[in-house]
């Protein structure tokens, strides 16, 4: 049977039913072997969810897309852009806002995803790139934030870096989808980075990260390869073994002796 691309209400469905998979991806590529391996959701640029050709390769793939809201602008900005998102084919907004933003794209009936734990944006708060959630006052903070997003209209959370204790406690409590990063199988999606997953990850690797290939190897390689292969085309120009006859066009021969006569002529 073909697969159909769900809809919020198909995933909130299988709240509680096993783990989806999610994958933040970057290139239309990946978009396309996301699709072709069975991915569940994905998280994706403004720029490649509006790629005139992003839903020829990502027919079933439920979309998220965002934008950071220090540089969205006001409510009214966030939800023209969440209306051109949805228009252009994506899923889900992710609204890295406070929760009456939220709750403002919500009460129009977008399909919001909140972020808690360690949100880059807002880890100064938190003390930093490190896990939440460790004390069990942070825990229920963090209980309450979820809550909070519920009650605000958002249909999930993405929970990064907190112990899995808390997180599937907090999953169990609400019916809030929870997709974890580096939270634990206790939430609905296990959510990853393509980049980590195929090592082309150069930086610091994430805990909660697992690399299943080594693309940074064969991008080197293919660098290897493309130096060599210019360097062999100079040394061709330097030798005249190219171009050869079979690189150039030809002219008849009695073409190109009215040619020079034409130009003595002239």
């Amino acid at each position: 049977m073909a697969r159909k691309k769900p809809t919020v209400a198909d995933l909130r469905a299988l709240k509680g039913k096993g783990q989806l998979t999610m994958l933040r991806v970057f290139t239309l590529d990946e978009a396309a072997a996301a699709e072709q391996a069975g991915i569940d959701i994905v998280s994706v640029p403004a720029d490649l969810v509006t790629h005139p050709r992003y839903r020829d390769v990502a027919p079933t793939l439920f979309s998220m897309t965002g934008v950071d809201h220090r540089s969205a602008g006001t409510r009214e900005d966030y939800l023209r852009f969440a209306g051109q998102m949805l228009a252009a084919g994506a899923d889900a907004l992710y609204c890295s806002g406070g929760l009456g933003t939220v709750q403002f794209l919500a009460d129009e009936h977008i399909p919001v995803v909140g972020h808690v734990g360690l949100v880059p944006s807002r880890s100064t708060w938190t003390g930093g790139f490190k896990a939440v959630g460790k004390t069990a006052e942070t825990a229920l903070a963090l209980y309450n934030e979820c809550k909070a997003y519920e009650d605000a209209g958002a249909f999930a959370v993405e929970i990064e870096v907190v112990p899995v204790e808390v997180a599937t406690t907090i999953s169990a409590k609400l019916k809030l989808l929870l997709w974890s990063m580096g939270a634990g199988p206790g939430c609905d999606a296990q959510y990853l980075f393509a980049e980590d997953i195929l090592g082309e990850n150069r930086g610091h690797m994430p805990r909660h990260s697992k690399v299943y290939r080594n693309f940074a190897a064969e991008y080197d390689r293919l660098q290897s390869e493309r130096i060599a292969a210019f360097g062999e085309f100079i040394a061709d120009v330097a030798s005249g073994a190219y171009p050869q006859a079979q690189h150039v066009v030809a002219m008849d021969p009695s073409e190109l002796a009215r040619f020079r006569s034409l130009m003595v002529q002239g």
